[in-house]
């Protein structure tokens, strides 16, 4: 009984023939990029890991060599130490929540309606208009510290919360961080409307309804992605701030939570990095879980900004 020789090189043309399947081409493809992504996502989050870990460790401990990624013992009273001993913690909570409550409401409703004027109204110089608005973005918020808090205490609002609230209900944004806000917002508030079919504001017209009534019960309940954008913005900026109410901000009783951490070397006599960690977890927590609640309308609304050409 004859057995038939085994071809040379038929295992280097089967490898070949593999890889010229586009099938498995893409599939590596796709190994090779979640590979990276997953790699840069731990480098991004070895920052965040630190900061939770150090947090419950024990004085004196926090930059041992090799680090210690699991403490021990685990220091779970440095979150009470950070945020009830120490330091009124639950007052800097409530003064950057009023004031991020209030940027953002005045931001969403001032430029939502200013980029309906601009996206579905005509009128003479519309667009010269908004490349004007535009153009404010290239203006460094730094250059306007100096004249906008010598109008801020030409009207008594020194150490008070109105310097940080009001502009961003007079469409100006943030005043002196330059954060998001303002033009910004009304850029993506404009490209979002133009995606929404012209079809439906002149059917409400026809119906009896003016702007107004457009902008407020047709176009803002079609506007869930850009909205949520627009607030993740918001809320992100003036949580985080931290120059606008250094400026502005005197009294303890005033200071938001950036400027609380700021003041904890004074109010414990000392460094200590794992009170200031648990503070800045803290101050985290909120921010991370707004993200992931708001992360689907943040994505759309992001995407669906660029769609419009007008």
């Amino acid at each position: 009984m004859s057995v038939a020789p085994r071809e040379e090189g038929r295992p280097r043309r089967a490898r070949v023939a593999l890889w010229e399947n586009r099938r498995y081409r893409t599939l590596v493809g796709y190994l090779a990029l979640h590979l990276a992504l997953i790699a840069l996502g731990v480098i991004f989050l070895a920052p965040l890991a630190w900061m939770v870990v150090t947090s419950l460790k024990q004085a004196g401990t926090e930059f041992m060599y090799p680090p210690q990624w699991v403490p021990q013992p685990i220091e779970w009273s440095n979150y009470k130490a950070a945020l009830v001993d120490n330091a009124p913690f639950a007052t800097y909570v409530k003064n950057t929540v009023t004031i991020a409550v209030g940027v953002t409401v005045g931001d969403v409703l001032v430029a939502s309606l200013t980029a309906y004027s601009f996206a579905r109204l005509r009128w003479p110089g519309r667009n010269l208009l908004f490349a004007a608005t535009l153009a404010t973005l290239m203006l460094p918020g730094i250059v306007t510290v100096i004249p906008t808090f010598l109008l801020m205490r030409s009207l008594h609002w020194i150490d008070t919360f109105l310097p940080l609230i009001v502009p961003a209900w007079t469409g100006s944004g943030a005043i002196a961080g330059g954060g998001i806000g303002g033009a910004f917002s009304i850029f993506l508030f404009r490209q979002f409307f133009l995606t929404i079919p012209p079809e439906l504001d002149e059917a409400a017209r026809m119906d009896g309804a003016g702007p107004a009534r457009i902008w407020w019960s047709i176009i803002l309940p079609l506007s869930g992605p850009v909205l949520a954008t627009v607030i993740i913005f918001d809320l992100l900026n003036s949580w985080n701030d931290f120059f606008t109410p250094l400026i502005y901000l005197n009294s303890e009783t005033n200071f938001t939570l950036a400027l609380g951490l700021g003041q904890y070397e004074i109010a414990h006599g000392g460094v200590y990095y794992n009170l200031e960690m648990a503070a800045a977890t803290a101050m985290t927590l909120p921010v991370i879980v707004l993200f992931f609640v708001a992360q689907r309308y943040f994505m759309r609304g992001i995407v669906t900004t660029g769609l419009a050409a007008h």
